[in-house]
């Protein structure tokens, strides 16, 4: 009686092995390179750690979770300016994305060391909004590492928008100078043409040739 073990059907020859031909086969499509950008080609990142962001609802009065990814704080190569971005791990869609400004603080969550709040002018959604941001570390070092970096940036801002500020108030000035020149020039050119008319009108004026002959033969 036969059985039905495949180990012991030895009249049945083995399947037949793939073998290579070495024939090409063409794609059906050709994909071209397509070179994607970010957004962050022009500015170096100071700091990247893995976190967990929330947001507060001021209407549901309570927190609601962004996404968890990537935070960056990155650092224009010309300008000098800081923004915060955040990105979800698999979707990369910002969460967060925001300028680092001197006023700015952050500090620890209440009751828990890993995590810390900040308010800020968010433009992720489109549009610029006031939130208030929690992110949350998974150890307490991160966390550290990121309010110090936070802090030392906000610090490095405060000189630049002074300069700033002194650069412009430098500016008006100048463009005020340059103003009261234009008026003073204006002012003189107008003194000048209202001196040549007065000098005009006081000059003695030429006689008449046909009222002179006119007169000289009344006389006669």
């Amino acid at each position: 009686m036969a059985s039905n073990d495949p180990e012991h059907r030895e009249d049945e020859t083995p399947a037949a092995e793939d073998e290579d031909t070495g024939a090409q086969v063409a794609p059906i499509v050709k994909l071209e390179e397509v070179a994607v950008t970010t957004g962050e080609e022009d500015e170096d990142a100071i700091l990247d750690l893995k976190a967990k962001l929330y947001r507060f609802d001021k209407d549901g009065n309570q927190w609601k979770e962004r996404g968890a990814g990537s935070v960056k704080f990155l650092k224009h190569k010309k300008t000098g300016k800081v923004r915060l971005v955040m990105r979800q791990s698999k979707t990369l869609k910002i969460c967060a994305n925001h300028l680092i400004i001197s006023t700015m603080s952050v500090q620890e969550h209440s009751g828990n060391d890993k995590s810390c709040v900040w308010h800020a002018a968010d433009f992720s959604d489109g549009e610029l909004k006031d939130e208030l941001f929690c992110i949350r570390f998974a150890s307490v070092d991160n966390c550290k590492k990121f309010m110090e970096t936070f802090q030392e940036v906000a610090e490095s801002q405060k000189d630049k928008e002074e300069n700033k500020d002194a650069s412009d108030a430098a500016g008006l000035l100048d463009k005020l100078t340059v103003e009261d020149k234009k008026e003073e020039e204006k002012t003189e050119v107008k003194e000048e043409v209202a001196e040549e008319v007065k000098v005009k009108d006081e000059a003695p004026k030429e006689a008449d040739p046909v009222k002179t002959a006119d007169s000289e033969k009344k006389e006669e």
